[in-house]
């Protein structure tokens, strides 16, 4: 909650200017809010992206099985499909792990957000400094995932965890948060560290967690588009490149990496991957 009450309050808090158009909407629809109420935020935005986010590829393939079939060029494993009965079943997981796990961690976690400093004040962040705090955010998020997500391919892991996300062999974009709710847990997180380091305002906060969540529905989407703006970024893995670390399934030790490409290559585990690439190369100069 803001602790101020006017708009002449407002300005003297961000030096005496006028508010930009952004914050004099925040001020305007927050300063009554208490700060725990805009946490909280986060559930409905999550609850939203999780069922709009993967409906574009869900449709892609509808239209691709039939109507449009030259939409397979652009899907990675053209002949592998999803049964709707399994996406149904695929979307009740989701949702059950959502209300009785994701929802409820987000609004216990609210303490210790209160606790590392993320702000709901004025003045607003800058758009540099949101993009900035974004890629931090990004590459801690990548470095702890990899660890986390190479353990749960050791054999206890996935025996115990990691086997429900992997019933998937061909990913689909409503399978991205299916998965083991432990897991969900563990891997969720990585995504809390950049923020608690790197303290950022509760706007940066809410387009990193919707971000994040989007990005991982996208790269399980099963579709690699040529003309995606996200090919731009350095060291993106991005569909094609999870994609086969499903195709390859329990036995995979590759591509671990839930953003960037950078990990798997120190560490040696896109060995299998880039390989595959070098053959698929060389088809073609034939």
């Amino acid at each position: 909650m803001l602790s101020l009450s006017t708009i002449e309050e407002a300005q003297a808090a961000v030096g005496g200017r006028n508010l930009t158009t952004a914050e004099a909407l925040w001020f305007r629809h927050t300063a009554t809010v208490p700060d725990s109420w805009l946490y909280y935020m986060n559930v409905p935005y999550l609850f939203i992206i999780f069922n709009l986010a993967p409906l574009p590829a869900l449709v892609m393939d509808a239209l691709a099985r039939s109507l449009f079939p030259s939409l397979r060029r652009f899907k990675l494993q053209p002949s592998s499909f999803v049964p709707f009965s399994f996406v149904l079943h695929c979307y009740k997981s989701v949702m059950t792990v959502f209300l009785l796990v994701v929802g409820p961690l987000q609004i216990c976690s609210y303490p210790l957000i209160k606790f590392v400093g993320i702000r709901t004040s004025l003045p607003l962040p800058s758009i540099w400094e949101i993009l900035a705090q974004l890629t931090v955010y990004f590459i801690i998020e990548d470095y702890g995932n990899y660890w986390i997500h190479r353990w749960l391919h050791s054999e206890w892991g996935y025996n115990n965890i990691h086997y429900k996300h992997h019933e998937f062999v061909a990913p689909t974009s409503v399978a991205a948060p299916y998965a083991h709710w432990l897991e969900i847990l563990l891997l969720g997180f990585p995504s809390f560290v950049g923020p608690a380091l790197v303290p950022c305002h509760m706007v940066t906060f809410w387009l990193w967690i919707a971000l994040r969540q989007i990005e991982a529905i996208d790269t399980h989407s099963g579709y690699d588009f040529p003309w995606v703006p996200t090919k731009l970024i350095p060291f993106y893995g991005g569909s094609e490149y999870h994609d086969y670390h499903h195709f390859v399934g329990a036995k995979s030790q590759s591509n671990f990496a839930s953003v960037f490409t950078y990990c798997d290559y120190i560490y040696g585990t896109d060995k299998g991957y880039r390989y595959k690439r070098r053959v698929e190369a060389s088809r073609k100069v034939q």
